[in-house]
């Protein structure tokens, strides 16, 4: 194909004739390559621009400020983007300066020249239809870029509270069906005293349902945009009653209730709203790493280790040692997670470097942003299906780790009280005997008696005891 002369006020530049972007995004292409992802690696935050750009060009159009002819192209332009299509025209780095700008005129540009296409002219031949004048008209980088941010992250966030449900689903099956498996707990990596891998799991299934909560929340936040603020929130160049109509167009294109800030110039400025969706992700993140280290440990083995569980076995585990297995499911999960926890200081970091009006780190906040959601989902997913689903109980190996333990010996308290109970343990510890035999020996109470407090099931609740006097 041939090429097109294109400009800006910095000069002029020929592109290529097969391509739907512009000079502003082929400047942005030159000058920026950081991370190697592009937003063509994001569709949903393509689709969320898109949904912001048909509202602001339905919006022009009602307030009498856009042509009929050039809003309804543009408003098509927008749902073919929306429909997934042309997602290889949006090429400019994730991680880039200037505020998002190269990215609103990535998706300015090529929305241009869908529009144009469809009203008979070629590519470029922006005297019909001009990327600023129209695509972006009541608008600016400022309001359109954060907007769609937030309406992308709300989108996906649905997405990770699916995966979250999901997970905890599994783990309230695992809850019920080990609900009679008596386990030893451990404090510090140190016998305790006893519980159930019902409850084990039932715990993990809490941390899940708190976490959901509080994604749910985060997510709510993302509600509020900063639409019609344009430049630094006083809406100049902007049409007075755009902001209350294009608001009103965005709950019709998403089926969201989206509602303008209150401020509009705080909301520019002030990018908080996406340190609490992030700090929702990293206590989820910190929660969903420990229940998978807790699923290693008690998988260890298969023979010398705690071995109270069986993880699915997925892949050989090594290149030298024939048979070994490794719980590499868990392992990934850590990782992923150890991810969305660095993701945290990167997006906290680029939101207390905004000055004055405007933040110019934001694109640094949406990369780490969505990566974090993206990662979570599938982390989620992946212990969910690979993991929990298949995993089996050793349930004689969990008991015998109770009956060998000498943590039981703290249900002598009550009766003996710690001194006594504590000098069981170290006898227990020097000569190998168990506690109840060593209890029996000195005399101190009747067999009867010693089963019944040793009875696992026994410890597994608050119980009425009376201490013996000496």
């Amino acid at each position: 194909m041939g090429t097109r002369k294109e400009h800006d006020f910095i000069g002029e530049l020929e592109i290529s004739d097969d391509v739907y972007y512009g000079v502003q995004t082929f400047r942005a292409l030159e000058n920026f390559h950081m991370s190697g992802r592009r937003l063509k690696h994001y569709p949903f935050f393509i689709k969320a621009f898109a949904q912001v750009k048909k509202a602001a060009a339905l919006a022009n159009k009602e307030v009498g400020v856009l042509d009929a002819d050039k809003a309804d192209a543009l408003a098509k332009a927008c749902d073919r983007l929306i429909a997934g299509e042309f997602i290889d025209q949006f090429v400019v780095d994730m991680i880039q300066g200037g505020a998002g700008t190269s990215t609103n005129m990535n998706v300015n540009e090529v929305l241009t020249n869908i529009a144009l296409e469809s009203m008979g002219h070629k590519k470029g031949e922006y005297q019909y239809l001009h990327p600023n004048d129209h695509t972006n008209l009541g608008q600016s980088t400022n309001d359109t870029y954060p907007s769609s941010i937030k309406v992308a992250t709300h989108a996906k966030l649905g997405d990770l509270l699916k995966a979250m449900e999901e997970l905890k689903d599994e783990l309230l099956i695992k809850a019920k069906e080990y609900k009679d498996i008596i386990k030893m707990g451990r404090t510090e990596l140190e016998d305790a005293v006893p519980t159930t891998l019902g409850n084990t799991f039932n715990a993990f299934a809490s941390y899940i349902k708190s976490d959901i909560e509080k994604i749910k929340y985060a997510r709510s936040v993302m509600e509020t945009l900063n639409l019609g603020a344009t430049a630094i929130g006083t809406g100049i160049n902007c049409h007075p009653n755009y902001k209350v109509i294009v608001e009103k167009r965005m709950k019709e294109i998403t089926g969201v209730d989206f509602k303008p800030a209150e401020d509009l110039i705080a909301a520019t400025q002030d990018t908080a709203d996406f340190v609490a969706v992030s700090g929702a992700l990293k206590t989820a993140a910190v929660r969903l790493s420990k229940i998978a280290n807790d699923l290693r440990l008690m998988n260890s083995g298969p023979r010398c280790g705690l071995g109270e569980i069986n993880l699915p076995k997925m892949q050989p585990g090594s290149s030298i040692m024939p048979g070994k297995v490794n719980p590499v499911i868990c392992e990934a999960v850590g990782e992923a997670c150890y991810e969305v926890i660095g993701n945290d200081v990167t997006i906290m970091l680029c939101s207390e470097r905004g000055e004055f009006e405007l933040n110019a780190f934001e694109p640094g906040i949406a990369y780490a942003l969505f990566n974090s959601i993206i990662v979570l989902e599938n982390a989620m997913k992946t212990l969910a299906q690979k993991a929990i689903k298949h995993l089996t109980a050793n349930a004689e190996a969990c008991k015998q780790s109770v009956l060998n333990s000498i943590g039981i010996v703290t249900a002598f308290n009550p009766v003996l009280g710690y001194e006594k109970s504590a000098s069981i343990a170290k006898e227990a510890l020097e000569t190998g005997k168990s506690v109840g035999e060593i209890c029996l020996a000195r005399g101190y109470l009747p067999k009867e008696e010693i089963d019944k407090i040793l009875d696992p099931k026994n410890m597994l609740n608050p119980q009425m005891t009376e201490k013996r006097k000496d």
